[in-house]
């Protein structure tokens, strides 16, 4: 049975291979090898969110002028920095998550809404630094050293 087929049944990994043995330990054991429902559910959940806040930064984006309306442009940045940062929540977990080998930690979830959180924020900043027409490569460089410094210091495992 190849390691696909034993995913769908349940079956027991060893190091030697696949011993054909029902896995008793129940479901919450770190060895499961498929996607609990829940994390599965919360990463179609965070993914159907930011379609409907992309479908609004589309409609914000095609019927309001930033140079006519001033608040167009930053309902627009709000827009664009929440549905770059959903659609990144689940893209961060489910990276942690294969390189954890298929087991689903605590506080991944955190860490993943944490780093989703910071992508917003940064993209809504560099927006409004576009449309006041302050944007500098520096000033961009400077803001994510200051991110990915402070993402450091709160993901170092205790």
């Amino acid at each position: 049975m190849s390691a696909d087929d034993a995913v769908g049944v349940g079956l027991v990994a060893n190091l030697e291979g696949w011993s054909g043995e029902w896995s008793d330990a129940g479901p919450d054991t770190l060895d499961s090898l498929v996607m609990e429902a829940r994390d599965r559910l919360a990463n179609l959940g965070f993914f159907a969110g930011a379609g409907v806040i992309w479908i609004l930064v589309a409609l914000v984006l095609t019927t309001r002028d930033p140079r006519t309306d001033s608040a167009a442009g930053f309902v627009g940045a709000l827009l664009i920095g929440l549905a770059v940062g959903l659609t990144i929540v689940p893209l961060f977990w489910l990276a942690a998550f294969a390189r954890h080998r298929r087991i689903a930690y605590r506080g991944d979830w955190t860490r993943a809404v944490r780093r989703g959180g910071w992508v917003a924020v940064v993209t809504i900043v560099f927006v409004i630094l576009r449309l006041q027409g302050v944007f500098v490569p520096a000033l961009a460089l400077f803001i994510l050293a200051l991110v990915i410094l402070a993402e450091a210091v709160l993901s170092v495992e205790r």
